[in-house]
């Protein structure tokens, strides 16, 4: 499944994640290569501020910030394994997977089959984790984790680099708006999470202005921007 990246590949990456502009763009582009990266459907990045707590900093989509979430609600899952073992975690088959008694069952009911769970680091530190989710089983090889792993370390160089704690707060703030402004989406518009998340994606691009700026002007104003 591994999407084939060369070093060349990877030296844009790096570029792009170096030269983004804030520490919200880096995370919000971590999880965007991941995913061409390693070929996943959906990925999410999750940042740990405290021991065995876990934030979500950044998803592809609803869904996948879902079942982010579902490992800080139950205090389990495969992005605590990896940060607790420092090991990357590698699921073919989240139903024959007895590790996480209430997590897996959750996330497998939402629709997730198999993952890959790689560790975020600098020096001794552990700064979070790097969730790539797909919707059947056995989606990874030993392949695609050696890409997970090396992609990896250019994620926790970008997010060491823009993770001063007063911008990583700010970026995970921003996290809360857009649920909020999702919430708004979806009562007023009759849409479900993914829609209402991915309406907001495209106002951010089509409008030229930040999640986090579309987030709030829907919850300021109950309207999103106008399309231009």
């Amino acid at each position: 499944m591994s999407g084939g990246l060369d070093s060349a590949d990877f030296s844009r990456i790096a570029a792009d994640l170096h030269e983004a502009p804030d520490s919200e763009r880096t995370l919000e582009l971590v999880v965007e290569y991941a995913c061409h990266a390693v070929a996943c459907d959906r990925a999410g990045l999750v940042l740990s501020h405290r021991p065995g707590r876990l934030e979500s900093a950044a998803t592809t989509d609803a869904w996948a910030s879902n079942v982010d979430q579902l490992q800080g609600e139950y205090n389990e899952g495969p992005a605590l394994w990896a940060m607790q073992h420092r090991a990357t975690v590698l699921v073919d088959d989240i139903d024959a997977d007895p590790r996480w008694p209430r997590w897996g069952p959750a996330a497998a009911e939402l629709g997730l089959r198999s993952l890959v769970s790689v560790r975020l680091f600098s020096g001794d530190r552990t700064l979070g984790a790097l969730n790539l989710y797909a919707a059947r089983a056995h989606a990874f090889d030993e392949d695609d984790v050696a890409v997970a792993e090396i992609f990896a370390r250019h994620a926790s160089i970008a997010v060491s680099t823009a993770g001063e704690e007063a911008g990583l707060r700010y970026a995970i703030d921003a996290r809360h708006l857009i649920g909020l402004a999702q919430g708004m989406l979806m009562e007023r518009h009759g849409l479900d999470a993914d829609q209402a998340f991915a309406m907001l994606r495209r106002l951010s691009r089509d409008n030229n202005i930040k999640l986090r700026d579309v987030a709030s002007h829907v919850i300021t104003t109950g309207l999103p921007p106008k399309e231009p």
